[in-house]
This record gives structure tokens, sequence and C-alpha cells, in this order.
């Protein structure tokens, strides 16, 4: 009998890694100088590029790292380094990869590969997290199957909200999504540093305590 609750964690750590809404302002940030008539084809061509990538990982990403020597620590802070270096294109205003997007129109789609594929949705840590959720040496090829699926069901679901984004887009305007972008930029800053730390204490070069949340402030009254 299928026993779903390693089924829903899978599918909940997937949801959080990629992160679909926090995808938006990533995809607002890059279309930009895009025409509205081609988001939809931006959209899906970025989600099919990390489809493609993410589901290569998921196959061959442990085999590829452990062939190389690599440590997972490792890879995670170069991600978190890549993130955060992309998060400060979001927060100062217009980067190398805006401008190419704002030339020919047979450059308009050159941004569904970066920012959006990557390092937007088929991030280092996603890309950590389907190779950590398929190791080979303790999961069946029926668990890795299913895996891949809620990895497409995940990625299904961010193409429904970027295809929604640009209905908001058409709203927001260039300004609003400006705006978005740099506020976002910042949550992304804070991320990539979150993901160079986790690096660090998978690597055992640091003690990162968990996050933990604190109560409600309160003050004594005065007396």
């Amino acid at each position: 009998m299928l026993d779903w609750t390693p089924i829903i964690l899978d599918f909940v750590t997937l949801l959080v890694v990629i992160d679909p809404v926090g995808t938006i302002p990533v995809f607002l940030f890059a279309v930009r100088g895009v025409p509205r008539k081609l988001h939809r084809r931006f959209a899906v061509r970025g989600v099919i590029i990390a489809t493609f990538v993410l589901l290569g990982f998921l196959v061959g990403g442990q085999a590829l790292l452990e062939a190389l020597g690599l440590r997972l620590g490792s890879f995670q802070i170069a991600g978190g380094v890549i993130l955060f270096l992309f998060a400060l294109t979001m927060i100062f205003g217009d980067s190398k990869p805006a401008r190419e997007i704002e030339e020919a129109e047979g450059g308009h789609l050159a941004g569904a590969v970066f920012p959006l594929a990557m390092p937007s949705i088929a991030s280092p840590g996603a890309m950590l997290a389907v190779v950590v959720l398929t190791d080979n040496h303790t999961e069946s090829i029926r668990d890795q199957a299913i895996t891949a699926g809620l990895l497409v069901v995940v990625l299904i679901i961010t193409l429904i909200l970027l295809i929604m984004a640009s209905a908001v887009h058409r709203l927001i305007g260039n300004s609003g999504a400006s705006v978005i972008s740099r506020v976002m930029g910042i949550i992304l800053a804070t991320i990539a540093v979150d993901a160079i730390l986790g690096g660090f204490d998978a690597l055992d070069l640091l003690d990162v305590p968990p996050p933990a949340v604190e109560g409600p402030i309160t003050s004594e009254p005065e007396g």
C-alpha cells in the first residue's frame, strides 16, 4: 500500500525550494523589455528549460557530483553566491541580462534561460533537493519516479502562476513591477545568505543554529 506521508513531505519540500510564488518577481523583472505578446512563450520556455535541468539532476546529479568528488555544501555555497549577485541586480537596477533582453526581438526570449529558468526556478537549492530526495543508495526506482512526478506537478504550478503574472504585469505596469522587483531582491539576497550559511554548516565549518520563531515583544509597564 502506498504511504502518502513521505509523498506529501517530498511535495512540500519541492514546493518550498522551487518557490513558484517567489519566481513571479524574477519573471516580472525579466520581461520588462519583452513585448506582452511574448510573455506566455517566455514563461513556457523558462519552465521547460528548468524542467530539463532539474530532471537531469534527478537522474544523474548524484553520480556527477560523486564522480567529480564535489561536496554538496560547496555546491550550495556557490549557488548562494550566484543568487546573491543576481539579487543585487534586482535591487540596484538594470543588469547586463536585462539589457540583453531589450535587444532585437530575436533575443527577447533569452532571459527565459537566465534569470528565469536558472537560477530562479532551477535554483541550486532545488538541484540539491532533487539529488537528496532521490538518493540512489536509499530510494527505490519507484520512489524516485514518484518524486519526478511531484517535481513536474510543482513546475506546472509554477507555469500557471507565471502566466497569471503576465496579467498582473499589465495591471501594475513597469513601475509597479520595478518596485516589486527591488523589494523581492532584498528577500532573495537574504535567502542567498541563508543558503551560503547552510553550505558552511553542511561542511562543518560553522555551527549554524536552526531558525527560531520568537514571540511578540512586550514591554514592561513603568511604575
